[in-house]
């Protein structure tokens, strides 16, 4: 994918695998100044990267921490006094040295998994956003975090993965009012929630048995789509829930 380079940086959190990693090689590859945060980047095949990208930063940041996107937000504004676009990827839906799995039965929930969830995938990029929104209100900007289906209310038919579905839920709340209030304070911001659809990446991994092969997409292709639709957005559709291919998702 080619397009005309970016104004300012792009910042992508949950660079270090996945659709973040993806994006990170494709906006480099488009010529794009890119900011990508991970906890240990350095030790990811984000380093490679930056041995071959002048325009690629490393920040570390561990969203769970209270203080992480803050501090995240507080290093970015040393690198660039605006940004072009914000891509949220940072998400957990299990993780074995934390015994987090997504729940079958109501029985498996516990507070210590449920707020973890909530933290990373719906919190982090709430209060990164309040951190960085000075240097997203100024000029066009787009917001823009990997939120899924399975948080639509709507279209719960299946039950299950309660931590998973409430936080992502919890997310699309927190974007669609956020765009109220930026209609006002920050006409020129684009805020997005997207879904990919089921990517082969660790997060999915343990579930793809199930998956036609043809449902199953490569985080390349995902990465491809999914800046389609942000390099076409505007702010008239900001608070949109999404898909790979724009078409719009249930609440």
């Amino acid at each position: 994918m080619t397009s005309p380079s970016l104004p300012y940086p792009v910042l992508i959190t949950g660079a270090s695998s996945g659709i973040g990693l993806a994006l990170t090689r494709l906006h480099l590859a488009r010529g794009d100044q890119v900011i990508a945060s991970s906890r240990d980047p350095g030790s990811s095949p984000l380093a490679a990267l930056a041995t071959r990208h002048d325009t690629l930063t490393l920040v570390a940041a561990d969203l769970t921490d209270p203080q992480g996107p803050a501090g995240l937000a507080e290093e970015i504004k040393t690198l660039s006094e605006h940004l072009s676009r914000v891509i949220h990827c940072a998400g957990v839906l299990h993780d074995t040295s934390r015994n987090l799995s997504p729940e079958k039965r109501l029985e498996d929930l516990s507070l210590e998994n449920l707020e973890y969830s909530f933290r990373l995938n719906a919190w982090a990029p709430m209060l990164l956003a309040r951190s960085l929104l000075p240097q997203l209100r100024r000029q066009p900007a787009t917001f823009a975090v990997i939120s899924a289906r399975v948080g639509s209310i709507t279209d719960n038919h299946l039950g299950g993965w309660y931590s998973y579905r409430s936080s992502k839920a919890a997310l699309n709340q927190l974007m669609r009012t956020f765009a109220v209030e930026a209609h006002r304070r920050a006409p020129h911001l684009t805020l997005l929630a997207l879904h990919p659809g089921t990517t082969d990446t660790p997060l999915s991994a343990p579930f793809q048995s199930r998956v036609p092969e043809e449902k199953l997409f490569s985080a390349d292709w995902v990465a491809e789509q999914l800046t389609l639709q942000l390099d076409q957005a505007t702010p008239e559709q900001s608070g949109s829930f999404i898909n790979w291919r724009g078409d719009p998702l249930p609440w």
